[in-house]
């Protein structure tokens, strides 16, 4: 799998992502301050709760603009284990998964030529687990007492 069609499809979606998003905050936001919007009563929570989900779309946006700035800038280089930028191939349960390691961004996936590609962070398990691991090494996540290994088949 070739890094810089993996980024370009990433930047590509991250791009496609923060459009709509932010045409939803500010609709959201619109609809928070709206005329309408007051108030009927004190027990009437419309407005507080659409000013919530406002702030909270609104968040959605700074994110997506934060990792999408980074992979605007992100240098490719091929690696030899798995830090920040690496594209990870792994195995587990003899299923082929694709990461790609990111310092946010984690929960994302997109396509490359027919391939899920995943996002994953140093924050999440199997981020801590994999950072650091070379192809042929094993990344152990245990989760509701159930332990997953992950063996690592390349870095790019």
């Amino acid at each position: 799998m070739i890094k810089t069609k993996v980024l370009k499809s990433l930047i590509e979606k991250l791009e496609s992502d923060f459009k709509l998003l932010k045409n939803a905050a500010l609709a959201t936001y619109e609809d928070a301050t709206h005329e309408e919007s007051k108030p009927e009563n004190k027990y009437d929570t419309r407005a507080l709760e659409a000013s919530y989900l406002a702030g909270a779309q609104a968040q959605r946006v700074a994110d997506t603009a934060e990792i999408l700035l980074f992979c605007q800038n992100l240098k490719i280089r091929d690696q030899s284990k798995v830090a920040i930028g690496a594209l990870v191939e792994v195995i587990s349960n003899e299923k082929i998964n694709y990461f790609f390691y990111l310092p946010k961004g984690g929960g994302i996936s997109f396509q490359v030529d027919e391939k899920t590609i995943n996002i994953i962070s140093p924050a999440s398990p199997l981020g801590k687990a994999m950072h650091g691991l070379k192809p042929g090494d094993i990344a152990e996540v245990e989760m509701n007492s159930i332990k997953k290994l992950y063996e690592i088949i390349s870095v790019i």
